[in-house]
């Protein structure tokens, strides 16, 4: 049976490795990558929706690596501001704004409003080939509260409370963050995929 290398498109270490704890078990015959193992370019997000940027993404650095890359894109959509800011969660401030900027004016967005309903979104993409390719998504459900909380986390997540949950992500932790987010959901999903695709491969 043929090694089947997977490489996977983002330089950040903690998506790195919640990806390679997810995808690890699937079989001995998968070689998950990294950025520390095979170095690609940073790709800018330009696409107007999650499936652009998540297929731009995997497609360039699979062009560039010459190997089979799943990458994705992942916003905040908030029920008030008729989904916004979405594929713009990390740029909603500008286009060079920090997390804490892009906290700021989404409260403030949202000072008067009553309708706290929001959602957060991953689109994952593996790209082969133009003719082979894969997309998976995953959500969360939850709201914004009115003043961040919890030390934890990145972007968001101190002003959002999972459904079923009376603490922010931020508060939550890590461990118990990556149990329920939305991007394990797309991952966990995409999983199935990467299965399918190493039993035909290997028959």
């Amino acid at each position: 049976m043929s090694e089947f290398k997977l490489l996977l498109g983002t330089r950040n270490p903690g998506k790195v490795k919640e990806a390679k704890r997810i995808l690890s078990s699937l079989n001995s015959n998968l070689k998950i990558l990294s950025f520390q193992d095979r170095d690609f370019p940073e790709v800018e997000e330009t696409g107007e929706t999650y499936l652009e940027n998540s297929l731009k993404k995997a497609r360039e650095i699979s062009n560039h690596t010459g190997l089979p890359v799943v990458s994705d894109d992942s916003g905040l959509e908030v029920a008030a501001l008729n989904g916004a800011p979405g594929p713009r969660s990390s740029r909603f401030a500008g286009p060079d704004s920090s997390d804490e900027e892009n906290l700021n004016l989404l409260l403030d967005k949202l000072k008067d409003v009553r309708n706290r309903r929001a959602r957060f979104v991953t689109i994952a993409t593996l790209y082969i080939s133009p003719e082979e390719r894969y997309v998976s998504r995953g959500v969360l459900e939850g709201r914004i509260i009115h003043e961040p909380k919890g030390g934890s986390g990145f972007g968001y997540d101190p002003v959002f409370v999972p459904e079923g949950y009376d603490e922010t992500l931020a508060e939550l932790g890590e461990e118990e963050k990556n149990r329920i987010s939305h991007r394990k959901k797309a991952l966990e999903k995409m999983k199935s995929e990467i299965r399918g695709i190493l039993r035909d491969r290997n028959r």
